[in-house]
């Protein structure tokens, strides 16, 4: 069976979001002051073929470990679809 997975890679909150910062003083620039905070990420689909929604799971997992994400500057999450 074929899963959806959706793979969001944020910056880890203890560090400085420099493409956020700029993202917010644009918006700030634009008139959008309301806007309290800005993190920019990615967000990945990929497309498994999998035994099980585990299964495609952990190989998302493995894919987010080793190459998706940098464990030192980013956090990761998965969802199944």
């Amino acid at each position: 069976m074929t899963y959806s997975v959706q793979v969001k890679v944020m910056p880890l909150k203890e560090l400085l979001d420099p493409q956020g910062k700029a993202v917010m003083g644009g918006l700030s620039n634009m008139g959008l002051s309301a806007v309290q905070d800005v993190r920019v990420g990615k967000s990945i689909t990929l497309q498994i073929d999998a035994d099980s929604e585990n299964a495609a799971r952990q190989i998302a997992e493995d894919a987010a470990k080793k190459l998706l994400a940098n464990p030192v500057m980013e956090y990761f999450e998965i969802s199944v679809n």
